[in-house]
């Protein structure tokens, strides 16, 4: 159990090998799927079975990727009850880029059971054999015996057939064909989106390579230091409490930040080169230091937009910089 804690702390820490352990865990899940629970009907439900089973559990990840993903509910904690402060356009504009910028994340382990899905080929067998466009079933059948067609269905199964097995199985190995050239396609325009996006990202980065290093560094020991705080602070709070109440006692002082404090600290940070702040805590205490600097921050936010910010080093405030 230790050494599953470390390697996952190692996964958290650093945000490729976060997103090889989500695909390499998704890619074992599949194949494990694949062979204790999909039977294929070899019916008329051969296609929507097997495209169930293709698309259905690659949607319940991605929506499991939002779920998990921290900074999906900073961005829509409390956004209802916000007042617009900037033009609709570009608030609109700014939340794009960061649901843009949470979806990459998010289809990581959606795109690898697709991927290894269609390079295993069960499941795109099954859903092809049972489609109705005759010049598809045509161009399957081709040179083969009259009762392909008709009997297609049937073909994974390996059963309940009079077309000849020899047949049967070039089909097969026809759409495991098709299905695996499909999977290293898609690997590979993944593969190449996500080249373009950090070359594009690191080059039109304002800031050197050191000192994205350093800000990487500095918002992981502030998520972890903040947890271990607020633990802390709130085990303290609430003993506090309990001893007032069953000793009858007047309450010890302890210092809580207000409201306003929390949501100052709670929004998504945008780097912005006026100010070398790495988050909305440094940004909150520095601010804090000088008496006057919590008005001109105030003052500059009724006239900045988040957008005017790069978005290119948008963090996701759980320890990791998306670029």
């Amino acid at each position: 159990m230790d050494k599953f804690s470390t390697v996952m702390n190692i996964a958290k820490k650093e945000t490729n090998l976060g997103f090889g352990l989500v695909a390499l865990l998704t890619a074992g899940g599949e194949q494990i799927f694949s062979s204790t629970v999909f039977k294929c009907p070899c019916s008329n439900l051969n296609f929507l079975y097997g495209l169930v089973f293709l698309l259905v559990p690659a949607l319940a990840l991605l929506l499991l990727g939002y779920i998990l993903n921290k900074k999906v509910w900073k961005l829509f904690t409390g956004l209802c009850q916000r007042k617009a402060k900037v033009c609709r356009w570009r608030k609109l504009a700014a939340t794009g880029t960061t649901l843009f910028q949470i979806s990459t994340t998010a289809a990581v382990a959606p795109s690898s059971w697709i991927a290894v899905a269609l390079l295993n080929g069960n499941y795109y067998e099954c859903a092809m054999t049972g489609t109705n466009v005759s010049t598809f079933n045509k161009h399957l059948c081709q040179d083969k015996s009259s009762h392909c067609e008709k009997e297609l269905y049937r073909f994974p199964c390996g059963r309940g057939s009079s077309v000849p097995q020899t047949e049967r199985e070039d089909v097969l190995l026809s759409l495991r064909a098709q299905s695996q050239i499909l999977g290293w396609l898609l690997i590979t325009s993944i593969m190449l989106s996500s080249l373009l996006l950090n070359c594009v990202a690191r080059c039109t980065s304002p800031i050197s390579y050191l000192q994205l290093k350093f800000w990487k560094v500095y918002v992981q020991e502030e998520s972890d230091l903040m947890d271990s705080y607020t633990c802390k602070h709130a085990k303290e709070l609430a003993e506090r409490n309990l001893v007032s109440f069953f000793k009858q006692t007047p309450a010890v002082s302890i210092t809580t930040p207000s409201n306003k404090d929390w949501e100052k600290i709670s929004s998504l940070y945008k780097f912005s080169t006026k100010d070398q702040y790495y988050s909305t805590l440094h940004q909150y205490v520095e601010k804090g230091q000088d008496p006057d600097g919590m008005m001109r921050m105030l003052s500059r936010r009724s006239t900045e937009s988040v957008a005017d910010n790069p978005a290119v080093l948008n963090f996701v405030d759980e320890g990791t910089i998306t670029l």
